[in-house]
């Protein structure tokens, strides 16, 4: 997921300048990397990558591993490009005018085959074995390549506060529709508003959905991927799956009536300053990358995570892990290879597997990577003990459709289309946009 911070474009270009000397005698190696210089290269070669990225919220991360490779790679300048608003615009705008970065953001899924055939191979690379079973899938095109790098490892999940449960007699989250129907009236009774939204923004719809999709999967007792791909090739909608057409809808209803006002004019920012204010109960949408923030207005927040209660099965409630987001090597870049070794180095060094928990603060996606000092990671392993994790199904459709979705949901609920009516084009916009075909 992108986190959205602000509408505005942020636009950041980092240069920076490589300074330590490492010569021929392989830094990387010596700090576990699987890098040295590319086949028949000179180490002292001055070589400039240019890497673009969606992600604002990683800006001190990506800065941070950029100057510990200058340790590595003193020859080497990477200059860091952030935009956020209009990104996939400008994206696909340099690609077609043949000025395509060397290193570029997607979405995973259905996006890696999207960008393929600008996608350096990396199947073979240090960098995929490194990748754990399930993040390996999200980065993998349909025949099976690695055409992507994890950004990170994400969790998607009903945040809660505990100590507002517990205030209103509740002592553990809803699994089932029932027991949400019960905590919503504990809660009101308590004075105690249930749930805070962030329904101006597109793609916290998807992330709310997807846990239906599971659900709907199951009972359909085929895989997500294959229901998706029904959606896609239209021989399924909505309306033959209960759990989407009753219980997706009935859950949006209930959270725009017990929600905090005006719900389409509440982006994200809006959201966490609710949720982490005590203004809310429960907070739609959104997942791991929000920690952070939360506990920077309120450090003492008691935070808990659940999954959504999507049916009176309290087997289908569950977290969702998986990366949803992809960094693509150019397979055209004329540095490429020099790019591949900067990345085998991040994600096989001693560096690399700290830098994800330490630094960026976020889920590895890699094996033998120690989990950030946050509390929903450690909620997550513990909660991974006992129950399985649903699949990350937004990875099986393009954010195109995410976003028409969204769009739809916000007029659904803005009272401009009925449910039937948004249920219609719903399937008509999973035909036209779901695929990279």
């Amino acid at each position: 997921m992108l986190k959205r911070f602000s509408a505005v474009s942020i636009s950041l270009v980092l240069m920076v300048g490589i300074l330590a000397a490492c010569g021929n005698n392989n830094n990387a190696a010596n700090n576990g990397g699987a890098t040295g210089t590319p086949e028949g290269g000179d180490s002292s070669k001055a070589v400039t990558i240019n890497m673009f990225t969606a992600s604002p919220e990683y800006t001190d991360a990506f800065n941070a591993y950029i100057a510990e490779y200058k340790k590595v790679k003193p020859n080497v300048t990477i200059n860091l490009e952030i935009m956020q608003a209009d990104y996939n615009t400008v994206l696909k705008s340099r690609i077609a005018a043949g000025t395509t970065p060397d290193v570029f953001q997607t979405t995973a899924g259905g996006d890696i085959d999207t960008f393929a055939e600008y996608s350096a191979d990396l199947t073979n690379e240090p960098l995929a074995a490194a990748m754990t079973d399930a993040v390996r899938s999200n980065m993998s095109s349909t025949d099976g390549k690695v055409l992507g790098l994890p950004i990170k490892g994400n969790l998607f999940v009903l945040m809660y506060n505990k100590k507002l449960l517990a205030d209103a007699g509740i002592a553990n989250p809803p699994k089932t529709t029932a027991e949400l129907a019960d905590a919503i009236t504990k809660l009101e009774a308590k004075g105690i508003t249930p749930f805070a939204n962030a329904y101006k923004e597109w793609w916290v719809w998807k992330h709310i959905a997807q846990h239906f999709v599971d659900a709907a999967a199951q009972d359909a007792n085929i895989t997500p991927k294959e229901l998706v791909d029904q959606f896609i090739a239209g021989e399924t909608t909505f309306k033959d799956h209960p759990v989407l057409y009753n219980n997706f809808f009935s859950f949006i209803d209930q959270t725009v009536k017990h929600g905090t006002d005006k719900p389409l004019e509440r982006d994200s920012n809006a959201e966490v300053s609710d949720f982490a204010s005590g203004k809310a109960a429960f907070m739609t949408g959104k997942g791991a990358w929000d920690e952070e923030a939360i506990k920077k207005i309120n450090p003492d927040f008691q935070l808990g995570i659940a999954g959504y209660p999507v049916s009176d099965k309290a087997e289908q409630s569950q977290i969702i892990t998986g990366a949803d987001q992809a960094l693509r090597i150019n397979k055209d870049s004329k540095v490429a290879k020099e790019t591949i070794e900067f990345f085998n180095w991040l994600y096989t060094s001693d560096y690399g597997k700290s830098w994800f928990s330490t630094v960026a603060k976020v889920i590895p996606p890699i094996k033998d990577a120690p989990m950030p000092d946050l509390d929903m990671p450690k909620q997550m392993e513990e909660i991974l003990k006992t129950e399985k994790s649903g699949d990350l199904s937004v990875n099986y459709s393009l954010d195109t459709f995410h976003q028409k979705f969204g769009e739809l949901m916000q007029a659904y609920i803005g009272g401009s289309k009925t449910k039937d009516q948004a249920v219609d084009e719903i399937q008509k916009a999973w035909i036209q946009f779901g695929s990279a075909e």
